[in-house]
């Protein structure tokens, strides 16, 4: 199996950066696909980005040229850089795992931006 640990959550300002990062562990295949979800209260679940162990990235129109996913394949760790953040960027952030056709989730991280 594999676990997951995010950290890097917060209060931010708008405007503001935060960096997440999510550590992977356990039995991990050379070929996988990493990724940031978040759930806003109210809301359903929504993917971020997403970057596979090629390095190939996928990004949602809300924040594409403000977040960065990146991953170091060396430490199975996966981070979202996300800059001029916006109120409506608030949600808890959930870190996702794919390989093999099975599917982890971390626990989650809150993100708060506001003033």
């Amino acid at each position: 199996q594999v676990q997951l640990v995010e950290s890097g959550g917060g209060l931010v300002r708008p405007g503001g950066s935060l960096r997440l990062s999510c550590a992977a562990s356990g039995s991990i295949f050379s070929f996988n696909v990493m990724g940031w979800y978040r759930q806003a209260p109210g809301k359903q679940r929504e993917l971020v980005a997403t970057i596979a162990s090629s390095g190939n990235a996928n990004y949602a129109d809300s924040v594409k040229g403000r977040f960065t996913i990146s991953r170091d394949n060396a430490k199975n760790t996966v981070y979202l850089q996300m800059n001029s953040l916006k109120p409506e960027d608030t949600a808890v952030y959930y870190c996702n795992h794919v390989q093999a056709g099975y599917t982890r989730w971390g626990q989650g991280t809150q993100v708060t931006v506001s003033s």
